[in-house]
């Protein structure tokens, strides 16, 4: 929700990816670009960890699919194409989902209000990063959101060079993983980077199981489809590593309908997440032991102080 409204998040989040998976296919042609552009992708995505939840959350679907956007590089015009049919889509689930829930009404009204919630969220964080860049100039303690926010496009510029410079086969899960399990706080990076990691290690030996050995027909693989998109759904906000377990079962299940190897996909995934996990730790423990070192120096801005933790409802 954003505010009282269950279709703001939706629509800000279709012009949002629409927009990201463009930006992402044109970026994706260089290095250089990509690094910058998730850097301070990531940065903006801290600073917005501060508001409400639901624009937390559009911030978070932008970088995803930003990043496996990148892994696809088009030209201007076919990634126009394809924006195009990321927006399409999600016009289809906003349009369906008002019947469903006879809230057409509510629809027209939320549709009205895009532009300001556009304009009053730009001015805010205009506002948060302009505060941000002077309390660093005259060194002054720096807002709760800016630490988060460093560590986030630190992380996000290191994971997408290494997935571009070593070219990792679906490497853009590296920084993907990386965004989903660095938090805020450290109990809950490590938290979360043990259960991503480990379910998404399950469920990929789960799905190339079911693919090698039990030859599904394609009714059947696409049942299996469904059934891990809606256990996913409904485990996201019950355990992150079932959640994650059946997320990745739901994506090998859904690429082998596309006739592409789902044992293969299943192993590039749980190496790029492995990667991705162990970048975020690493970069949390090493804020720890600078916050250990300099700890004895009050005069010093407090680089780890980190914003109240948000509820993750990515399902990517």
């Amino acid at each position: 929700h954003i505010d009282d409204s269950q279709f703001l998040p939706m629509i800000l989040v279709t012009l949002g990816t629409g927009a990201a998976t463009f930006l992402g296919m044109v970026a994706g042609h260089t290095n250089v670009s990509l690094v910058l552009i998730a850097a301070g992708a990531g940065f903006v995505y801290g600073m917005l960890s501060l508001r409400q939840a639901g624009i937390s959350w559009v911030g978070q679907q932008f970088i995803v699919f930003l990043l496996v956007a990148s892994g696809f590089p088009f030209s201007p015009r076919a990634a126009a194409v394809r924006s195009s049919l990321v927006m399409a889509g999600g016009a289809l689930q906003i349009i369906s989902s008002s019947i469903l829930l006879r809230l057409l009404k509510e629809l027209r009204t939320d549709l009205r209000l895009v532009a300001r919630y556009l304009r009053d969220e730009h001015a805010a964080l205009r506002s948060s990063v302009e505060q941000a860049a002077r309390s660093l100039i005259h060194r002054d303690k720096p807002p709760s959101a800016v630490p988060y926010a460093l560590r986030l496009a630190i992380t996000l510029a290191v994971s997408s060079e290494i997935y571009r410079h070593f070219g990792f086969a679906n490497g853009y899960w590296i920084p993907m993983t990386a965004l989903l399990v660095l938090r805020p706080g450290l109990t809950d990076t490590v938290s979360r980077a043990i259960a991503r990691t480990v379910g998404t290690l399950a469920g990929a030996m789960l799905a190339s199981f079911a693919l090698a050995h039990l030859s599904p027909a394609l009714s059947t693989l696409a049942l299996l489809t469904l059934l891990f998109a809606w256990l996913a759904y409904s485990l996201n906000n019950v355990n992150y590593g079932l959640f994650t377990l059946c997320l990745t079962a739901y994506i090998v299940c859904l690429l082998a309908l596309n006739s592409l190897p789902g044992n293969e996909v299943a192993y590039h995934r749980a190496i790029s997440t492995i990667i991705g996990g162990s970048l975020a730790l690493s970069v949390r423990l090493i804020v720890i032991r600078y916050r250990k070192r300099h700890q004895s120096q009050p005069n010093l801005p407090d680089l780890t102080r980190n914003p109240t933790p948000r509820r993750d409802n990515s399902i990517s």
